[in-house]
């Protein structure tokens, strides 16, 4: 029984139908002219209930970014340009993608002269190039995220510390930008670039808050935003956000050694089978190169992949916790 073209058939119709309903759905233009009206009167208005809930709404938007969009970009060249800067690598666009297809290329032509099989080969390569190299930029990005929340609450500090010694708020953020060392120093010091070219101090933070996406941040932008507009001790109004700001990552790292075990577990389940997988392809290719002839075990594995990829995607869910 030939299964194989069943199986293309039924993928090009899925395929054709999520391009047709990609085509036909769209926004609702009642919505969107609501959405453009409020953005307008936000932009445009002078009230500080509007501009402060326009950062609200900015601060939510960064936290949950759409599917295509990431927060503070316009298409998806702009969403790649953006993930690559938040890795703080002087690495551009063209160099992803010729990296991404060099990988790809490679993979598909080291499976195919160990395999023969064309379509495997061809779906390594495509996992390869497309899934590495956006592992690795998420890989950097969360470490340059995990950096600046460290020393963020120490840049807090010492933002309170010039405001309490008479500084104007522009001063003590040049101070911060000159004394923090890493990408705290580096995002302080394009926020007082920005603010020495013309910008107000409340665009040039909420623009670092749009293109940093980080919750800590966005924070701090509410923070300032609302104490400018209602009064009262700036100083003191810091010192509890950084308080604050250190007992969320006290949570987090409880929350993490607390499902350390679970997450080490996910992770020898799910790396096991591609393990032994990989063994006795190695002893014996014979044995186990009937994956990439027979059509009923190409789809056997294949089916095996999926529901092995579903299993770690509601593992990740299990052990993921918003705070």
């Amino acid at each position: 029984m030939n299964i194989l073209p069943a199986i293309l058939v039924a993928v090009g119709l899925l395929s054709v139908l999520a391009l047709v309903w990609a085509a036909l759905s769209g926004p609702s233009p009642a919505k969107e002219s609501t959405r453009r009206l409020r953005a307008v009167r936000f932009r445009h208005s002078n009230n500080a209930v509007d501009r402060v809930e326009a950062q609200m709404r900015r601060a939510v938007a960064a936290r949950k970014p759409r599917t295509h969009k990431v927060a503070g970009s316009g298409s998806r060249v702009d969403a790649l340009a953006l993930r690559l800067h938040r890795t703080g690598k002087p690495w551009t666009v063209s160099q992803y993608l010729y990296a991404s297809l060099g990988l790809g290329v490679a993979m598909a032509l080291i499976v195919f002269l160990k395999s023969g099989a064309l379509f495997l080969s061809l779906a390594v390569g495509l996992f390869a190039g497309a899934g590495i190299p956006h592992m690795v930029v998420g890989f950097f990005i969360k470490k340059r995220s995990n950096n600046f929340t460290v020393k963020f609450a120490d840049a807090i500090d010492l933002l309170v510390r010039g405001l309490r010694s008479g500084l104007p708020v522009t001063e003590t953020l040049g101070v911060v930008a000159q004394e923090v060392p890493g990408p705290v120093g580096e995002e302080f010091k394009l926020v007082t670039d920005r603010i020495k070219v013309g910008k107000t101090m409340e665009d040039a933070l909420q623009e670092t808050a749009d293109r940093l996406a980080m919750p800590e941040f966005n924070f701090f932008c509410i923070t300032l935003a609302i104490q400018r507009e209602t009064g009262g001790n700036l100083a003191e109004t810091l010192a509890n956000l950084a308080d604050v700001l250190r007992k969320r990552a006290q949570m987090k790292l409880k929350i993490r050694a607390m499902s350390s075990e679970s997450k080490a577990s996910a992770y020898i389940v799910g790396a096991l089978p591609f393990i032994v997988f990989a063994m006795i392809w190695w002893i014996s290719p014979k044995y186990i190169g009937q994956f990439f002839v027979d059509e009923r075990l190409i789809v056997a594995g294949l089916g095996g992949l999926v529901w092995m990829a579903i299993g770690g995607f509601i593992m990740a869910k299990m052990v993921s916790f918003e705070i």
